[in-house]
């Protein structure tokens, strides 16, 4: 085995190993999942800078499938081509096959056990809490100016209060982050 193909297999075999430990921690879906991406793509491994991984996710809102898979596919796509999109992928979805297997094995027989009801509730807010940090982490990161402001407060708007897809919501968002700076522009101008 050559240095080359030890280099790839050392990749492959952490793009599996970073999202397996990433599907593990992953209780609460996609947004959930954005603090240890950020932590393990961007400042542990730099497969990623911030502004990546943000783009990634985003793209991976927008397209069918689970956003957790789509972006560990993107990410593993880039850094080792179908195979390491395919292991990145694999790696995510792995812990949650093995967890719900045993838990469907079992659930039914706890599932009215105080205490295993008390330890979903704890998990939920604990869940919560992480959507909400990544919330302030992700307007922090992402807004940088009015129009930015104005974005996110009309896509906050439409995704509460209207009977509108997420797709239509990021969709919307794009329109208006190609429409909003050149409308400024031409204010500014006059």
């Amino acid at each position: 085995m050559t240095n080359e193909d030890g280099e790839r297999m050392r990749i492959l075999w952490d793009l599996f190993w970073t999202f397996a430990r990433i599907g593990v921690c992953t209780f609460g879906g996609g947004l959930a999942m954005l603090p240890m991406l950020q932590l393990e793509v961007v400042n542990k491994h730099h497969w990623a800078t911030e502004e990546e991984l943000l783009d990634y996710y985003a793209i991976g809102q927008c397209t069918p499938g689970i956003i957790a898979v789509n972006t560990a596919t993107f990410i593993g796509y880039r850094q080792a081509g179908v195979l390491g999109g395919s292991l990145a992928t694999l790696g995510v979805v792995f812990p949650s096959f093995v967890i719900i297997s045993i838990i469907a094995g079992i659930l039914t027989t706890f599932a009215e056990n105080i205490w295993v009801q008390h330890a979903f509730a704890g998990i939920r807010v604990a869940v919560a809490a992480m959507v909400v940090n990544t919330v302030i982490k992700m307007w922090h990161d992402t807004v940088k100016n009015k129009l930015g402001a104005i974005v996110a407060v009309i896509a906050f708007v439409c995704s509460l209060f209207l009977p509108i897809s997420p797709i239509a919501v990021v969709l919307l968002g794009a329109a208006l982050g190609l429409v909003l700076p050149g409308l400024q522009k031409g204010v500014d101008e006059k």
